[in-house]
Parts: C-alpha cells; sequence; structure tokens
C-alpha cells in the first residue's frame, strides 16, 4: 500500500518498507501548465506501482524555480535513489543535476524537455520540431481559408530556459516565415506564465488592434492569456489563435469559437514509457530508444496530433483523454451541439 512522506517541502510516495535500491525520483518543473500535475505525475506513479509494486517514488515540483529543482535533486540524492526522472525548469542548468547524479552513480531520464547533457541515460519527448511545424501550418492554412491573402501575426513563444520552446519557435517560424504573413512582434515568454503572456498580449493589441489577424501562441496556457487580452481589447471577432497540450479549458475554447486548434500529446504514453525504463534502469538493464539516437542518447519521440473544432471526437475523446460529459458542461452545451460533440 502506497503512503505519503515529505521530502523537503515536496510529497514523496513511496510502499512501506522499502529499501533505498527501490527508490525513483520524479522530478518536474513547474505547475502552471496543467498537464505535470493532472497527467504526467499520477500516470508515471501508476505505470511504476505496477511494474515494480516494492518500488518508492520520490515526487517534486520546482514551480519554475532552477535552484529549487537543484535543491529537490539533492535532496533525493541524499534518500539514496537509484534513478533520476527529470523534466528540467532550465535545460541548461540542470546540467549540473545531471553531473550530481554522475558522482552517486545515479543514472538520468530526460523527461520531456532535454537536458544539454551528453551523460544521460535516456530521453523521452514529443518530436518538439513537428509540433512548432503543425502549429505554424495550421495558422497559415486557416488565415488563407479565410481569404486572406497578407497580415499582421504575434508569436508568443515558450520559455527561454526550455529546450522545446526553442524547437517550437524555430519550426513555427520555419512555416510562417515562408508564407504571405508577417511577424510583428513575438516574445518569448518567461516561465511559460500566461499572466505574462496576457501582459505583453495586452500591449499589441494596444498598438495593433485589429489588424492583427493571427496568435501563435505555444501551449494553451500562452494562448489562454492572449484570448484574454484580445477579449479585454475588445478585439471582434477574434483572430486564429494556436495552441498545445489539449488542456480541458482549450478544448472548450475551441469548442466555443474562442482557440481555433491546440496539439494533443498523450501523456500517458510518455509518462508509462519513462516509469518503463526507470524500472528496467533499476533492474540494471540496457535501454534502447525508439527513435535515432539524440547526441548518442537513446531516444523515443511520439508524434504529436492536431486537435480542431473538426476532430474533437476522433482525438481526445476516443482516446477516452476527455469524456464529452467534461467538456460539454452547461457553459458550453449549446457550443457542443453545435459542433456535433454528444
Amino acid at each position: 500500500m502506497f503512503v505519503a512522506m515529505f521530502l523537503g517541502g515536496c510529497t514523496v510516495i513511496g510502499a512501506n518498507g522499502a529499501g533505498a535500491e527501490y527508490r525513483i525520483a520524479l522530478l518536474l518543473p513547474e505547475s502552471k501548465t496543467a498537464r505535470y500535475e493532472a497527467y504526467d505525475r499520477p500516470f508515471f506513479e501508476a505505470k511504476v506501482a505496477e511494474l515494480c509494486p516494492q518500488c518508492e517514488v520520490v515526487y517534486a515540483n520546482a514551480d519554475q524555480d532552477p535552484v529549487k529543482q537543484q535543491q529537490q535533486a539533492e535532496s533525493a540524492f541524499a534518500q539514496g535513489i537509484s534513478v533520476l526522472v527529470l523534466d528540467p525548469v532550465d535545460s541548461s542548468a540542470a546540467v549540473t543535476i545531471v553531473a550530481s547524479a554522475q558522482r552517486h552513480k545515479v543514472p538520468v531520464i530526460s523527461y520531456d524537455r532535454l537536458i544539454g547533457s551528453p551523460e544521460l541515460a535516456f530521453w523521452v519527448s514529443f518530436d518538439g520540431e513537428k509540433v512548432g511545424s503543425l502549429q505554424g501550418k495550421a495558422l497559415v492554412e486557416k488565415l488563407a481559408d479565410q481569404g486572406l491573402s497578407s497580415g499582421n501575426i504575434v508569436m508568443i513563444n515558450g520559455s527561454p530556459t526550455d529546450n522545446n520552446s526553442r524547437l517550437f519557435k524555430k519550426s513555427a517560424h520555419s512555416v510562417i516565415d515562408g508564407s504571405a504573413y508577417t511577424v510583428i512582434a513575438e516574445f518569448d515568454t518567461p516561465d511559460w506564465s500566461p499572466d505574462k503572456a496576457q501582459e505583453w498580449m495586452a500591449g499589441q493589441v494596444t498598438q495593433y488592434g485589429d489588424s492583427l489577424v493571427g496568435v501563435y501562441a505555444a501551449n494553451d496556457a500562452t494562448a489562454g492569456g492572449a484570448i484574454a487580452a484580445l477579449k479585454a481589447g475588445g478585439v471582434s471577432p477574434l483572430p486564429p489563435v494556436t495552441g498545445q497540450d489539449a488542456e480541458l479549458t482549450a478544448i472548450q475554447r475551441i469548442v466555443n469559437g474562442d482557440q481555433y486548434m491546440t496539439i494533443y500529446k498523450d501523456f500517458q504514453r510518455e509518462a508509462e514509457i519513462a516509469a518503463t525504463h526507470a524500472v528496467a534502469l533499476l533492474k540494471g538493464k540496457t535501454l534502447v530508444g525508439q527513435s535515432e539516437e539524440t547526441n548518442g542518447i537513446p531516444t523515443t519521440l511520439l508524434t504529436p496530433v492536431i486537435v480542431t473544432i473538426d476532430n474533437i471526437m476522433e482525438t481526445v475523446v476516443a482516446d477516452g483523454f476527455y469524456t464529452v460529459e467534461q467538456i460539454c458542461t452547461p457553459e458550453y452545451a449549446q457550443a457542443c451541439a453545435a459542433a456535433g460533440i454528444r
């Protein structure tokens, strides 16, 4: 039976009497993005419990603080963990955590975001370049479908400390820059903060107003901030806004016509792959990726999927990610009916 303990202010979930050799640490970067606490953590813990009932998962969330994440890692090492699964706040700063893990003879799995170190046992994520190109292509095609032959776009990118956000930005640019539309301003959002995205977007609305034809937002949290700023600024109709992570609130915004698209990523599969490989490392097995190696690191990159109003039933509902009842609350019932979501 699993019990709750506390480690330096963070919850530790583990089995009674588990020895140090059965400890696996999961360190996640932040909680402003809904996915980490709602999906990644519970899916990871459940898979470890299934594969290794005697294992103990040492969990901590860094709340977008790289110093705090370093402290959480050192605390985990002090508990005698055997494997570290790390989603870094800062991909470069986390190199010091990997170096410390090496000194403690603890293999490190880079989870979702790639850590800038060659000393990794494994990396599992989604194809970040594919994500950015899908977002950019979806936005450009939507604007063309609206009959717009030119126009201004703003880009709200992810955190500058997140290696994935650099991939999203680069690939989105590769599509948008070759299109008929012009990026007139862009913002790298500190900490992926929706509040900071909203504040920046409010300034763009003041400056450019109704001349904006589209908004590239790197994820659903920043998209939510952008949409709030557009509405507060009286922009109507709203321009197409992209997103990522298929958060429930984003799916509801899509149903309601406020957000154009999001990227659906199978967090369960990602978390379960990480858990499976962590248990394998604990048992001394050699890991092999399902994609080409990344700088010599065994890698598995999963495939992202576009979600719009047209395929909600075939994607997030069909996969059991959300039920129709979760999406179509009373506030969205009429919009759901109009979209055929039932």
